[in-house]
């Protein structure tokens, strides 16, 4: 799986950026619940949200696995990333992280945050189009809100990027690519546990969006997905 490992930061509350590296990890493994991703001597509320999140069913077409979680961002996180496969080629990836301060954050608004990176390749066409970024975030919020999810302080950019190659590179067709970076608070049901596994499911919507495929479930005329790209990127 060739999944995202961008620099992912808490846009709500000028928290530091989490590398994610596996330096880190072997450093403050213990201050993440244990093991980094949700371990025994995590809180109940977030024992919870997490076994939650792994017990969620997605659309075939996204492989979903853990991961290592950011160190910096709160004294709990669980770390997903992911694949949209076509056979064996990835047509987008991203990676969604669990926060938890059971102390409540004042940026947060509550003591759960979600933060996420999703990036894809683009036509160049389609990068150009000066709506190209709003579009994308109406997807984020959009995904949400098809689901009923409560959410709220959400944050975040929409950046696209262009390569272009030269001398022995020079026969590579130039490449855009579009990445959303959001982080948002979900709201806590009974217990103080957040719905993670449908907000899952909601980003997994995103995903796919991104990735060019058409909706799970038909006759939303509101959902605009991307054209084909030129060619899904080798894993």
């Amino acid at each position: 799986m060739a999944a995202a490992q961008g620099r992912l930061s808490d846009g709500a509350g000028g928290m530091d950026d989490a590398k994610g590296t596996e330096e880190e990890a072997r450093h403050k493994g213990s201050h993440q619940g244990g093991d980094g991703n949700g371990g025994s001597t995590a809180p109940p509320a977030f024992a919870a949200a997490v076994e939650a999140l792994r017990a969620a069913r997605l659309r075939p077409q996204i492989e979903v696995e853990a991961t290592r979680a950011p160190q910096r961002l709160a004294p709990h996180a669980y770390a997903l990333e992911a694949a949209v496969v076509d056979g064996d080629e990835d047509l987008a990836d991203g990676r969604l992280v669990l926060l938890h301060d059971p102390a409540g954050h004042d940026a947060w608004h509550g003591t759960f945050r979600l933060v996420t990176l999703v990036r894809a390749e683009l036509e160049p066409e389609m990068a150009a189009d000066p709506l190209l970024p709003d579009v994308c975030w109406s997807w984020l919020t959009g995904a949400l809100q098809a689901r009923g999810l409560a959410y709220g302080e959400p944050s975040g950019t929409v950046t696209r990027a262009s390569s272009h190659y030269f001398g022995g590179l020079s026969a590579r067709p130039s490449a855009s690519q579009i990445e959303i970076r959001a982080s948002w608070t979900p709201r806590e049901g009974l217990g103080g546990v957040p719905d993670t596994a449908a907000h899952l499911s909601s980003w997994c919507d995103l995903l796919a969006q991104v990735a060019g495929l058409p909706p799970a479930a038909p006759g939303d005329a509101s959902i605009v997905t991307l054209p084909q790209r030129r060619g899904p990127q080798s894993r």
